[in-house]
């Protein structure tokens, strides 16, 4: 019998729910490294959409050589808040809706 934690039972039923679902699982370690436009399709955003992200700090990044490398844990903590935002400003919208009289 193999006993799991439930954080990794949870992390699986999610994997298995977008494989049933149709969609692409991709596994790796929080610490790895991406190149720029594999963060841009992380993102689902241009490459060059990602850069002025990069070039406005808005997401951490180091350089090697000329090429710049981005953490997946920066890149999935700016992911979160930026749901969050649009999260938020959806809310806000709805809500502006309803004071008008527009639902």
């Amino acid at each position: 019998m193999l006993v799991l934690p439930r954080p990794a039972a949870e992390m699986f039923a999610v994997m298995l729910a977008a494989l049933a679902s149709g969609k692409g699982v991709q596994v790796m370690p929080v610490d790895a490294e991406l190149t720029t436009q594999q963060a841009a399709d992380v993102l689902n955003v241009s490459r060059p959409y990602l850069i002025g992200l990069l070039d406005e700090d808005k997401i951490p990044y180091r350089r090697v050589g000329r090429h710049r490398r981005i953490r997946v844990e920066d890149l999935m903590r700016y992911k979160r808040e930026d749901d969050q935002r649009r999260h938020d400003a959806a809310g806000e919208l709805a809500q502006l809706g309803q004071e008008l009289g527009l639902d």
